[in-house]
């Protein structure tokens, strides 16, 4: 072969292999989340953030459950998710290790060990926690003097008048109810238990609102929405009964190479999201109705992110 075709045949490779480069950098992000309302709120958020860094989406918010959303990232249909570091206990086993209570040891070991064995990157968390809470109405927190889950527990070791709405799940997992009782040292029995069907936080915490059968405690989530438009208070957990589940960004590293501005124009959006903002915009969602979409949007602008 003639040098002149070698040189030809060696032009076309590499025009060739700058067009398929070019392709495969003009590639949308594909974002998910799972199904509930603050999942997808963030990942809004994140489309919102993405776009504005000139980085192409495609948006698969809302997919289905933890087990799918997981499964999804790990098999490339989606390339970047929010997820709670809570859950990387779950993932790699190890429900018993006490490093998931504390909010940076916790994220820390996600990101190393996911990153170990999956190449996936967690980028920087909210500083939120949406963990199981306890959550009473205000009016029996200020009459009693109940703040903590300390408190809480001497109330019910008193003989108080209590009784829980939660889901078979929190009554029966050892990472629920269980949890709490171990850690503050009292036990509700059945009698003082309301196991609704499904168990939705919003229905469990109706249910103490309104002192529907004589309900006065509800399961709730640290960042639900309903928490304050119902009255509710919710324990503190000073002896951190529960893991840390912090909301943080989750990318696959090929895709992070790919576009390597994400890290940079996802991170004050997660800055901001610290408890009472997630809050007040999950309740924006959740309680008055407002598009997701919108509510991300006016997030985004008053925080100059737009």
């Amino acid at each position: 072969m003639s040098a002149a075709r070698l040189t030809r045949r060696g032009v076309l490779a590499s025009a060739l292999a700058a067009a398929t480069g070019a392709v495969r950098a003009a590639a949308p992000i594909v974002v998910g989340s799972k199904l509930d309302l603050e999942g997808g709120l963030i990942g809004q958020m994140m489309l919102l953030a993405l776009t504005r860094a000139g980085v192409p989406t495609l948006n698969r918010l809302q997919l289905g459950p933890t087990a799918i959303l997981r499964q999804a990232l790990l098999s490339g249909a989606v390339d970047l998710c929010v997820e709670y570091t809570g859950n990387a206990a779950f993932f790699f086993h190890q429900e018993d290790d006490p490093v998931w209570r504390d909010a940076l040891a916790g994220f820390a070991r996600a990101a190393a060990l996911d990153y170990a064995a999956n190449r996936l990157v967690w980028l920087q968390p909210a500083p939120a926690d949406n963990s199981w809470v306890i959550a009473i109405p205000n009016a029996l927190a200020r009459d009693k003097r109940l703040r903590t889950l300390d408190d809480f527990a001497a109330f019910v070791r008193a003989g108080e008048r209590v009784k829980l709405a939660a889901s078979a799940e929190f009554v029966e997992s050892a990472a629920g109810l269980p949890a709490f009782e171990a850690a503050y040292g009292f036990k509700l029995w059945a009698s003082q238990l309301l196991v609704l069907s499904g168990g939705e936080t919003t229905a469990t915490m109706k249910a103490a609102a309104d002192g529907i059968s004589g309900v006065n405690a509800a399961m709730a989530y640290g960042s639900d929405g309903a928490l304050d438009a119902l009255n509710l208070h919710a324990l503190e957990d000073p002896h951190h009964a529960e893991p840390v589940y912090a909301p943080a960004p989750v990318i696959r590293a090929a895709t992070l190479e790919t576009y390597p501005q994400v890290r940079q124009a996802l991170a004050p959006v997660f800055a901001g999201l610290n408890l009472k903002t997630l809050r007040a915009l999950n309740e924006k969602v959740a309680v008055e109705g407002e598009d997701a979409a919108v509510v991300a949007r006016d997030y985004l602008a008053t925080r100059s992110l737009l």
